[in-house]
């Protein structure tokens, strides 16, 4: 059987029956621990949505999931499987750091944000490097080299941050706080004519840059020559070759865009929110990038409302978990691994019914 299906179906319908399946599996645990699961659905969508200051969180989460589930999309496009964002994000944060500490003194935000975003990006972008390198000229596998740097960029940031760029040994591992050149605006302007109060939510302008980045990445993936190299080598490595297509150099580059894509991650937490340098800002987000790409369609426009998704699952699942004690972080948890299973594991176990489905209706008309 033909599994084609209708662009409105793989690209929208599915997933959200993905995400029902999801939920209502984990409406069944919440029933087994004695709670209601409409009632949780209920609470968990007020404390993701309810009003201004928990919505900028929700929209603050759905910034870095945005970045990271870009990266992770460029690199599927290419059929690379990068699963070095973490690491990419955590150097990343080097290069804004590096930045804010050396010019938050002389020069204001709106000078000192555009080189942040390009420490942030070029930092990124040399971090993966070396294994599309390796890759693209030594065979390495993607996954294997990507993994590892992550652990290596791990134990960079800590031997930076708890030597050379820390501050003093009784606040721990992280640089002074930055001053006011070295932090971005919140979002609050933004919302306040619609009468939505932001308060202290760190939701920043780097949101506004990830949907600048989004549509970037729809250009280059599907209206550049490039992009349409990168597809190839995606969908037949060996049609790219023999068309003449640069292999190595596609590899590299796209890995790179990937690379710069996970890094600007940074800005959010590191400019938008902490004001300073510090280890474990990433928190994750280069693995709820996988999940939010995988859910998206390694499209921007399917992007975008999946890491909104998983922001409200943080979000919502915090306050869900303090309402009702009886469901612990590890249950939220639980509920963003069954997203995560359906979403990318098991997404298309639907696939075959809806193709009969939509196969007898295409049908019928001829």
């Amino acid at each position: 059987m033909n599994l084609t299906l209708p662009k409105w179906v793989d690209y929208g319908l599915m997933p959200l029956i993905n995400v029902a399946v999801a939920f209502l599996i984990a409406g069944l645990v919440v029933l087994f621990v004695g709670e209601s699961p409409v009632e949780a659905a209920y609470l968990m969508v007020r404390g993701a949505f309810g009003n201004g200051y928990n919505l900028g969180f929700t929209l603050f989460f759905a910034t870095t999931f945005i970045f990271t589930g870009l990266a992770v999309a460029v690199a599927f496009h290419a059929g690379l499987f990068n699963i070095g964002g973490e690491g990419q994000a955590y150097i990343g944060g080097l290069g804004v750091g590096l930045v804010c500490l050396s010019m938050d003194t002389v020069l204001p935000w709106w000078v000192t944000f555009p080189l942040a975003i390009i420490g942030a990006a070029l930092f990124g972008a040399l971090w993966a490097f070396v294994p599309a390198f390796l890759q693209a000229k030594r065979g390495s596998h993607i996954v294997i080299t990507t993994i590892m740097f992550n652990f290596i960029a791990s134990a960079l940031m800590v031997y930076l941050l708890a030597g050379p760029l820390q501050k003093s040994a009784n606040l721990g591992p992280r640089t002074r706080d930055f001053e006011a050149g070295g932090q971005i605006p919140k979002l609050d302007w933004l919302f306040s004519p619609f009468g939505i109060d932001m308060g202290a939510s760190p939701l920043n302008i780097s949101f506004l840059l990830a949907l600048i980045m989004s549509a970037m990445v729809w250009l280059i993936v599907w209206r550049t020559k490039f992009g349409f190299e990168m597809r190839t080598q995606g969908v037949s490595p060996r049609a790219a070759v023999y068309a003449g297509m640069p292999e190595v150099k596609i590899i590299v580059l796209t890995m790179m865009l990937s690379g710069a894509l996970a890094g600007m991650m940074a800005l959010n937490p590191v400019m938008g929110d902490q004001a300073r340098l510090q280890l474990d800002f990433v928190e994750g987000a280069g693995f709820v990038g996988i999940a939010v790409a995988l859910m998206g369609r390694s499209h921007p426009a399917g992007i975008i409302p999946a890491a909104i998704l998983f922001g409200a699952l943080y979000q919502g699942g915090a306050e869900l978990a303090f309402d009702m004690p009886n469901i612990t972080r590890d249950m939220i948890v639980m509920i963003q691994g069954l997203v995560i299973l359906f979403a990318g594991a098991m997404e298309f176990m639907f696939r075959p019914a809806l193709a009969r489905i939509f196969a007898t209706q295409q049908e019928r008309p001829a």
